[in-house]
């Protein structure tokens, strides 16, 4: 693995960044790895644990609704 020594890092995106790290539960140099990450590739999405999740969000809402339920209401008032 490489080494990267940042100079001249501001004060604020240093106090930002220590704050990201102890919110994610990771030190400073695993915190700013992961921003350099999503930054160059995106983050990640579990596409699975969204859909499920929506799933179940909508089971406890009792309401389901069709696309053409969807699209009559985005229409409704546009002509």
């Amino acid at each position: 693995m490489s080494t990267i020594t940042l100079k001249n890092v501001p004060d604020d995106l240093h106090r930002s960044l220590k704050s990201l790290a102890k919110a994610h539960g990771r030190s400073l140099n695993r915190e700013i790895i992961a921003t350099l990450e999503n930054s160059l590739h995106g983050a990640r999405v579990d596409t699975a644990s969204v859909v499920s999740h929506a799933r179940a969000v909508r089971e406890t809402m009792g309401v389901f609704m069709t696309h053409s339920d969807l699209k009559a209401f985005k229409n409704e008032g546009r002509k």
